[in-house]
């Protein structure tokens, strides 16, 4: 195994012996590598007054997607209401997601849609699960300024 390989080639190809080396990987430009898809949800996201939405490129460390998209909701209507955008936004073009789980508890929502998946947590369960201390070897993506979310949330401020 390559002394530089990525973690994602490590995994597929593992040594005998060592161990997996973490590789930083470049900054993520979102112009160049969000499909359309993945803006298309944030948008509705965004319409729906989603928190602290981020998005976690995988590509490197993980095989089972590309990307992680991320974002919060205020109280169990809020997370339902970000997610109905979420998959009515897609599936209108023509990209139904393939999987969503937790819909009727609202607190960690999840929208498979193959390549990326979104999930939509209370503030709360972000909180606790913290997917983004738990990947956190994956590249955030910068966000356009119209795909930010606008409001801010508590849960940086807290950590």
């Amino acid at each position: 195994m390559k002394p530089n390989s990525t973690i994602k080639e490590q995994s597929l190809h593992p040594v005998t012996s060592g161990t997996l080396q973490l590789k930083p990987t470049p900054a993520v430009g979102v112009d160049k590598e969000l499909d359309e898809r993945i803006r298309m949800a944030l948008g509705a996201a965004s319409e729906k007054k989603a928190i602290d939405s981020v998005v976690l490129d995988l590509r490197e460390i993980a095989s089972f997607t590309d990307y992680f998209v991320i974002a919060s909701g205020t109280n169990e209507r809020q997370v339902q209401a970000i997610s109905d955008g979420v998959q009515d936004t897609l599936k209108k073009a023509g990209s139904p997601a393939a999987r969503v789980e937790g819909y009727k508890t609202a607190e960690w929502i999840l929208l498979d849609y193959g390549d990326f998946v979104f999930h939509v947590f209370d503030e709360k369960a972000r909180k606790f699960y913290d997917l983004e201390r738990l990947w956190r070897a994956a590249q955030r993506v910068e966000l356009p300024p119209e795909l930010r979310s606008e409001v801010s949330s508590s849960l940086r401020n807290e950590s």
